[in-house]
Formats: structure tokens, sequence, C-alpha cells
């Protein structure tokens, strides 16, 4: 066990998790520890004991590198009526890196250790175990490093290799940024351009009614003004900020209506802020001007907060209980639903999907289970 260290379970760069297994020990060697009963997570890398729910925070779990693992062996053992599975992981030499820990005073002459659970590991979790540690993952990565080392030493060698690294980056650095307001120089001209025509179609369909039909004329040119505002609110027309921002939350209004009925009632500050910018064109927005505006709205739109800070804008009508009803009703097709679940069937955003469904949660019609498995919903069977 003098392999073992405290480590925070953070994943390094390329690490990822591989297999789980609950109620999982240790031996060192033949002798019992005190590691019992406690939670495998298996990445790439590593091998982390301890609480699953502290893994996910990150917190300091025991922690065995599997560049240490040799070789690996089975062993069964009896257990009831059945054959109780071990695996014995042979180890090797202690890293000199390796941090001094508490688990360092334990029996040193011991080469090996046994990783065993209530009732005996799961293949699934053995076959993952044995697949993880042959293939070496860690080597390639070790490999990469030290490729990258030998580059910056021939990099850093002498000051005029340094000078002649921050010019590389400084021209790189400027070519860069010459190129993105050139970029953005055409997409203003190109915006410019496109107003200009929806402005000019819309007249000549206007002056063509009897070739066109009304509907058709009237869902024309909803599309060619989708492209932008023809006359934007500006702060130069009001004489007080007040006035200002009472114009401004009517155009939010008239042009986020349809894209909040679109999105089940209700979209996310920051879709609303992006939105309104795309209309507006050259006219942009800045995020205090559009928020103080939101504060002015008077429906059928209005700002709303949820208790997690998250703000969004939403159809007064749209409020808590009838969200928790629709949620209800959805779950009577599902055993249990997920954020990602709801967000693709209501086709929001996760962000706006976990907020309605903890919303639904507070009010009693749902119940949640958050295990390894993930944040699950269900319908709350209990009496409330």
């Amino acid at each position: 066990m003098n392999r073992f260290e405290y480590l925070e379970s953070k994943l390094i760069e390329n690490e990822s998790i591989v297999a789980k297994e609950k109620y999982s020990k240790f031996y060192n060697g033949n002798e019992k520890t005190r590691f019992a009963d406690g939670d495998l997570v298996l990445t790439s890398h590593r091998l982390f004991w301890g609480s699953h729910e502290e893994f996910q925070k990150g917190s300091v779990q025991l922690c065995l590198r599997l560049s240490y693992i040799q070789s690996i062996t089975e062993e069964s053992g009896s257990y009831i009526f059945t054959k109780k599975k071990r695996l014995i992981c042979h180890l090797g030499p202690v890293d000199s890196n390796k941090l001094v820990g508490p688990l360092d005073n334990l029996n040193c002459n011991i080469d090996f250790i046994k990783i065993s659970s209530k009732s005996g590991l799961s293949e699934d979790f053995m076959k993952a175990f044995r697949s993880t540690v042959n293939a070496k993952i860690w080597l390639v990565d070790e490999s990469k490093d030290e490729s990258n080392k030998k580059t910056c030493i021939k990099l850093r060698t002498g000051i005029v290799g340094i000078e002649r690294s921050i010019i590389s980056k400084q021209q790189e650095t400027d070519k860069n940024i010459s190129k993105a307001f050139k970029d953005l120089d055409v997409l203003m001209n190109m915006a410019q351009d496109m107003v200009k025509i929806s402005k000019v179609i819309s007249g000549k369909i206007k002056e063509r009614n009897a070739d066109i039909s009304e509907d058709e004329t009237i869902k024309f040119k909803t599309y060619l003004m989708s492209l932008g505002i023809e006359d934007p609110v500006t702060r130069n027309n009001f004489q007080s900020n007040s006035e200002y921002y009472k114009n401004l939350a009517k155009e939010i209004t008239e042009v986020l209506l349809d894209v909040v009925g679109e999105s089940d009632g209700m979209i996310t500050l920051s879709e609303a802020y992006c939105r309104i910018n795309r209309a507006r064109c050259l006219e942009m927005l800045a995020t205090d001007d559009f928020l103080a505006a939101c504060k002015y709205l008077q429906g059928p739109l209005k700002l709303r907060t949820f208790q997690s800070g998250t703000v969004i804008l939403t159809l007064e009508y749209n409020d808590d209980a009838s969200v928790a009803d629709s949620i209800e009703k959805q779950l009577l097709n599902h055993e249990y639903m997920t954020i990602e679940q709801y967000a693709d069937e209501a086709n929001i955003s996760l962000l706006l999907a976990k907020e309605r469904l903890l919303v639904a949660e507070s009010l009693g019609k749902l119940c949640r289970d958050n295990s390894i498995g993930g944040l699950r919903f269900y319908p709350n069977q209990f009496f409330v």
C-alpha cells in the first residue's frame, strides 16, 4: 500500500473515466486494511477509492497510479454458494517522485495488493481494468511531455532565441488582429446591403399585391425584415434615459415575442441579448442598456430571475404551476427524465431545462435521484 497517494480527484489532461465499482476494499498483500466499502473509480491513468460524490467534487481521495501495476492475476474465494472474485495487482518499485503519504508506514516488503468487493468484483469492471492497464495510455502522454520538453529547450537556448520567439509571437498576433478586423468590415458592409435589399423588395411587394397573395406577402416580408430592424431605437432620439428605455423595451417585445413563443415560453437573457443585437445589425446595444430596458417591459414579455440567479425572458402567462403540470404530463410516458431528455423534448437549452425541472420539484410534482447514473427526475408518488 506504500504506492498509494492521497490526491485530488480531478482529471488531468487526456485522462477519462473508464469504469466504477461499489462496496470495494483493498488488501495489503493478504492482510486486511481499513479501506473497505468504498467506491472505486477507474480512469485511463489512475485508480481512485472513496466516495463517488466526493470524487465528483474533486475532493482528496486514495489513489494508485496504474503505471505501478506490472501484472494482474485473478483469485476466487467462496461466498455462500458462489465464487467471490478478486484481482491481485503485482506492483513495481516506488517512484522516487512520489509524495510521502500516511500509507508509507505499511509493510514495504509486500509488492502486491488485492482488490475485492462485498460480493466479488463484476466481470465488466475486471475486464475494463485489465484492458486499461494493458493499454498503458499514460506512456503516450509521457512521450509527448518529453518531446515538448526537448522542443522547449531548443527554443529557449540563448537570449537571441528568446528575442526571436517574442518577435514571432507579436507578428502572428498582429496578423490575426488585422485579419479579424478585415473580416468584421466585410460583415458590416454585407449587413448594410442586406437591410437595404430587404427594404427595396418589401416596397416592391406592396406595389404588386395583385400578383402575390396576402399570406405570401406577409410571410415573405417577415423573412426579409428578420434580416434587420428598419429603424432601431437609439439614445440620440430621446431626451431622458427613462423614455429611451421604454421605447427600447417596446422594440425588444416586438422582435423577441415570436422567438420566446417558439422556445416554449422562455429564453435566457444571454440568448435574448444576442437575438436583439443580430436584428439591430450595426446599432448594437450595450449589455447595461439591454438589461435596463428589460426592466421596463410591460407585457406580454417579462423579466424573471430564478433562485440560482439565472435571468430569463418569459411570457406573462407562463407561470410555475403550468410549467410543473406540463412536465408532470410529459413524465407519464417515461420512467424518469434527465435534464438532457427534457431539453431535447421541449426544444430548450440545458440551463432552462434544469431550472424548470427544479421548479417542478419545488412544487412537489417531481422527486430527484442523484446517483452514479446522473441526476434523474421521477414522478412524485408521495403525498405532499
